[in-house]
């Protein structure tokens, strides 16, 4: 770092320095007081779909027991064919938005397949559904993460470390100013006396 000029210009650098430090603060804890509240909102909701993915499982175990049976091919029943994402722009945060999912069902003979693959076929579809949304809002949670941590680190560096730093240089300048001006009155009252000394001679 630079030494620390101690002059009037640079004390105007350092004022006009700390003049846009103030300036720049207060939106930039705007800015992470946004994306903390998206980051709780995307919380709660990824929670949510966990939730019921976990009712989901639940519900295949409690009420399809018979899955356990391998003589019924299940294999590619569902699958997902298309994502289609989105992305906001949230205070300079890019983040995922998920639009729609699209889950096919494999066509299967009514009369050849068991009553209950209809179900198991429905709550793959939903399960899908489910871990495909969950992914997004993870990832969405992922960046919202990243971008309160960068925000915060830059509020920390302006509120504490580049405005008192800036303050105490102002003070520092202001002191030596202070002093020198002093000491040219002093110089000044010394060689008055000293001139009227010799002209007294």
């Amino acid at each position: 770092m630079a030494r620390l000029q101690l002059n009037k210009s640079s004390m105007a650098r350092e004022a006009k320095n700390l003049r846009s430090y103030r300036r720049f603060l207060p939106s930039l804890d705007l800015k992470r007081q946004k994306l903390m509240a998206e980051r709780t909102i995307a919380s709660r909701v990824m929670a949510d779909t966990r939730n019921k993915i976990e009712n989901l499982k639940k519900q295949v175990r409690e009420r399809l027991t018979m899955l356990a049976n391998e003589d019924v091919d299940l294999t590619d029943l569902v699958k997902l064919s298309q994502v289609h994402l989105a992305t906001e722009n949230l205070v300079g945060t890019h983040l995922p938005v998920l639009q729609r999912i699209e889950v096919e069902v494999r066509p299967y003979a009514l009369l050849a397949k068991p009553h209950w693959v209809d179900n198991v076929a429905k709550l793959l579809h939903d399960m899908l559904e489910l871990q495909v949304r969950v992914q997004v809002e993870q990832r969405r949670l992922a960046l919202l993460d990243a971008a309160v941590k960068t925000i915060t680190q830059r509020v920390n560096l302006f509120g504490k470390v580049l405005i008192p730093r800036t303050e105490t240089n102002i003070k520092a300048i202001k002191i030596h100013l202070s002093d020198e001006e002093m000491a040219a009155v002093v110089r000044s009252k010394i060689a008055k006396r000293k001139h009227a000394a010799a002209r007294s001679v």
